[in-house]
């Protein structure tokens, strides 16, 4: 079985600049249980818009400075609110790892209206199984007058340094919400050895219709947003370099 083994970590990043509107924050990269390396971080709204339509650009470089190849992701979260985050998650092939020796990041978007809050996550519950699997468990629940449409729940996940360690997705069976409406979700989170280390997580509840309750009464920290449909034609700019961050070798 192959094995990667990533060597030579050197993080010598910019931090953002007190000025800076909407930045990259709590980044590192991981090795996958399947050997795939994932760079995963979350985007601060620092605005006082809505922003929607994000995505991090993320350039690949070669030993010499040579620029490999420009990779694309999205935001987990659909719309950013003021003052809340989204998380992101990029994997690399094999490949693409062991020819990848610094990357930088830049981020696109868009500015989007508000809508009513009124998404709530009632309670999680963050747990194990025998398998040893980590998964949240909790209900979300639709406050407002119509149907949610389209409800999803992210999860950040933090290790002890207060860095992103893990994200993930999921949507409720069925997806949607009636109005008054609950709904039960479970989370799971691959990745055993990553989630070792596991010390705290967000969770962030969405629907297309409605924005989400931005606060949670059971005391797990938690960041809520919605998704938007509109936008104007407003793109910025911003993010943060990392030089020297990996180079990965397939030993047998």
């Amino acid at each position: 079985m192959d094995k990667i083994f990533i060597i030579g970590l050197i993080f010598a990043s910019t931090l953002p600049f007190a000025f800076a509107d909407v930045f990259i924050q709590n980044d590192q990269q991981y090795m996958g249980d399947d050997g795939s390396i994932h760079i995963v971080g979350e985007i601060f709204n620092n605005l006082e818009i809505p922003l929607n339509q994000i995505q991090v650009e993320i350039d690949l470089f070669g030993e010499n400075g040579e620029l490999i190849q420009t990779k694309v992701t999205k935001s987990l979260v659909n719309t950013i609110m003021p003052g809340m985050k989204g998380p992101f998650d990029l994997i690399l092939t094999n490949t693409e790892a062991r020819d990848t020796k610094s990357y930088s990041m830049r981020l696109n978007y868009q500015a989007s209206p508000p809508k009513s809050q009124v998404i709530d996550i009632t309670e999680s519950e963050l747990t194990r199984d025998n398998h040893n699997n980590l998964m949240i468990t909790g209900n979300v629940v639709n406050n407002g007058e119509i149907t949610a449409n389209m409800v999803s729940i992210v999860a950040t996940l933090y290790d002890k340094q207060g860095n992103v360690a893990a994200v993930s997705k999921v949507n409720p069976e069925p997806d949607y919400l009636r109005a008054e409406d609950s709904a039960f979700f479970l989370l799971s989170i691959p990745d055993k050895i990553q989630t070792q280390g596991i010390n705290d997580y967000t969770l962030i509840a969405e629907s297309e219709e409605f924005a989400a309750v931005p606060e949670f009464p059971i005391g797990t920290i938690i960041l809520l947003t919605l998704t938007l449909s509109t936008y104007v034609g407003i793109t910025r700019y911003s993010g943060k370099i990392i030089t020297n961050l990996f180079s990965a070798t397939n030993l047998k």
